[in-house]
């Protein structure tokens, strides 16, 4: 399963699959505990693929720190995001030492901290750009 099918609901703990689309939003699905919920599309969405996190010369996309994640940590699991903001800030600045600390709140931190650890008890590990978007920019 890619990021591009991944969602975090605003209002809604933890991480939802995307299953089917409806006249009036869409069906997810709760990663956690498999439980489907009718979404408006009035909710605020956000499709974890199309989120990134500013570093002082670019925006990094959240595929490639939960890549630099699961090298980190070898695969397993990473801390827990209910850390102190000492050692939240401490891991972060290792996975990507030029985040923008302006810019990128502690918050933000737990958020991705989080998902990591959602996505990789889920066994979805693979971080990858999707095939085909690889393939249309070769083109």
């Amino acid at each position: 399963m890619s990021l591009d099918k991944i969602l975090s609901i605003s209002g809604k703990p933890g991480l939802y699959e995307l299953k089917a689309q409806t006249r009036n939003g869409f069906v997810a699905e709760s990663l956690a505990d498999g439980k489907r919920l009718s979404v408006s599309i009035q909710n605020n969405v956000s499709i974890l693929s199309e989120i990134a996190i500013y570093t002082f010369t670019e925006e990094v996309p959240l595929r490639e720190i939960f890549k630099r994640i699961q090298e980190k940590e070898n695969g397993e699991k990473s801390i827990s995001h209910k850390e102190s903001k000492n050692k939240l800030e401490s891991y972060f600045s290792e996975v990507l030492p030029d985040y923008d600390e302006d810019r990128v709140y502690v918050s933000d931190m737990k958020k991705v901290i989080q998902w990591y650890n959602i996505l990789q008890a889920k066994g979805i590990t693979d971080f990858n750009e999707p095939e085909e978007v690889a393939s249309e920019e070769e083109e």
